[in-house]
Formats: structure tokens, sequence, C-alpha cells
């Protein structure tokens, strides 16, 4: 008779995870020294990367076999550096893909707040209300620009599953706490046919017009600037796109805007909502909780949702069929009909 034999536990995890903010502030160091950029042209040395970004041997040999660690980066026998496939194609400045923008967020406008986190579980006061328009406008204009690749491919994918193309004439678009627009520019990519209402803040639509006009569709636009709950959302409309608002709005909020969406739409028109999405037990996924603390950090009532809550709220607003779409993003999207 054998006996099982038990791992011991220890506290290796917890070391792990005292240290889970080095990788997210060793990436922006990289990226703010121009580390990726310089290797995308090839291997190089440590001396030669050195040289070409001024920053110092030292500083970059820490951080960049911090990077070798976590597979960003590629080290040969002679000591030279080159891109994973991963930091080629995500972490150059220059590529459309690139995320470094995100990072910067985090470092800059996230962590910052997240070091008061004993005093917010405390007290149930986020250290500060970002979904409020007078202290999230100057918050949402510094980064819904940097955050346009985390959506770009989801939209592309929404609007191939829409295929908007074979609709019969124009396809209405009502674009809600558009951001950097880039839900209305993915679905007016996929036709000609699209005309897009872009909602948000007025503090915030002068971005989403640079943005609109950099990809050269400002004609097939019109831009509503206003509160979602009091701006004019206009009616008819054939698609509503949520993308990552119901988070930081909080139950009752969430529900009125799904009702005035309701409203806005024609009938046969689709709802899709982009979230990030936990189980109905709240036991996962770790992201999903993890952002959940994050809307308890930076807003008065945010959360994050199943799709059985929100699918709920779509019912009690008017619409059938709830469902989700797989796409590539940290959730499936959520997609409702008007009858």
């Amino acid at each position: 008779m054998t006996t099982a034999v038990v791992a011991p536990v220890t506290p290796e995890r917890i070391y792990q995870l005292a240290w889970g903010y080095a990788p997210t502030l060793v990436l922006e160091a990289a990226i703010r020294h121009r580390v990726f950029d310089v290797l995308d042209s090839g291997p190089k040395s440590l001396q030669e990367v050195s040289k070409e970004t001024g920053a110092s041997e030292r500083g970059l040999s820490a951080i960049m076999n911090v990077l070798v660690g976590l597979d960003f980066l590629a080290k040969d026998k002679k000591g030279s550096y080159s891109l994973t496939p991963e930091s080629a194609a995500f972490l150059v400045s220059t590529k459309p893909e690139f995320q470094g923008g995100f990072l910067r967020h985090t470092s800059e406008h996230l962590l910052p707040k997240w070091l008061g986190l004993n005093e917010v579980v405390a007290t149930g006061r986020p250290a500060q209300a970002v979904n409020q328009q007078a202290d999230g406008t100057d918050f949402f204009e510094k980064f819904v620009n940097d955050i346009f690749p985390m959506s770009y491919h989801v939209a592309q994918e929404l609007a191939a599953h829409l295929n908007l193309d074979d609709a019969g004439g124009t396809v209405k678009v009502l674009d809600l706490a558009a951001g950097s627009g880039v839900w209305g520019i993915a679905l007016a990519q996929s036709s000609t046919k699209v005309r897009v209402t872009a909602v948000d803040w007025p503090g915030i639509i002068p971005v989403t017009r640079k943005t609109v006009a950099r990809f050269g569709l400002a004609d097939r636009f019109t831009f509503v600037e206003g509160d979602l709950l009091s701006a004019d959302f206009g009616s008819g409309h054939n698609v509503a796109t949520l993308g990552h608002i119901l988070h930081s709005e909080g139950v009752e909020r969430s529900k009125a805007l799904l009702a005035k969406t309701f409203r806005a739409l024609a009938s046969g028109g689709t709802i899709a909502i982009a979230e990030f999405l936990v189980n109905p037990d709240r036991t996962g996924p770790v992201n999903g909780l993890i952002f959940a603390v994050n809307m308890l950090v930076n807003t008065d009532s945010g959360d994050t949702f199943s799709f059985e809550e929100i699918s709920g709220w779509l019912r009690e607003a008017g619409f059938v069929d709830s469902r989700t779409l797989a796409t590539h993003g940290p959730s499936p999207l959520i997609l409702a009909t008007k009858p």
C-alpha cells in the first residue's frame, strides 16, 4: 500500500504576487526608453541598445533580462537581444497594434489610486469617481486613444458578424460613450452604408472627432455632446454599441441606459455590449474580479457583471434573444435584439 505524497504548502505564490506590479513597470520602462522600437530592426547587444536609446547599460541590463524571463525578449548565446513574436506585434510603438498606451494608463492613472485601496475598502468611497463628468473628463481624455487597440479587432469582428453591407439601405449606428470612436469607426469601415451617431461628454467629443478624421470618416459621423442619460440619442438606429461602459455606470444607471437605448433603436435593431464579464457566482475569471476592484477604486457605484445579470436587464428593457458572440477580446460580446 502506497501513501500519497502531499506537496507542502509554501508561500511561493504570495512572494510572486508581492512583485505583481513589477512586470507592468518594467514593460513601460522598456517602452519609454524605446527598447522594443530599437530591436524591431534586428538583434542587438546591450551596448548597441544603450547607444541607440541613450539609457544606461546598467538599467537596460536589469529590465531587459526581466523581459527575457517574461518571454517578451529573447537572448542568444552571444548576449544579443531580440524581439519575440508577441513584443514585435504589440510593443513596437510604430505598429498599429501597439499596446503601450494601456501600460502607461496603468502606471500613471491607476496605480497611484490603487495605493489608497485600504482606505477605499474601509469607506466604500472611490479615490476618484471618474464616471462623473467633473472628475472623469480629464481622465478619459488622456487615454481613450491609448485603449483603441484593445477594442478595434473586437469591433471588426462585430462588424463581420453583422454584415452591414448586406443591409437594404442606410445603416444607422449609435456609438454610446464613444471615446476614441473605435466601435463606430470599425462598423463604418465595414460598409459605406453606415452612418454613425457618436455620443460622449463635451470634453471627449473633440478627441472622437480627431480620431474619426484620422480614419477619413468624418463625413459619416454625427457627434452629440452630453451625459448618456440626458443626451439626445435620436431614434430609428439599427445598431447600438456600448463599449466597456456599463461597468462604470453601476446597476441602476446601466438599467436606465439600456432602457433608453431600446427606445432609440428601430424594430429589429441590435444592441452590442462589450464588458469584462464574471461568472454568476463571482469566482472568476480573475481578470474580471480584479477589474471589479478597479471600479471600486475609480467609480462611485461601478462593478463587473455576469452575462446573466446583463441579459436580465436587457429583458427588463424589452430586448429579446440575449446571446454572446465569441471574440478575441477578454470577454465575448453580448448581443440582443429589439423586437
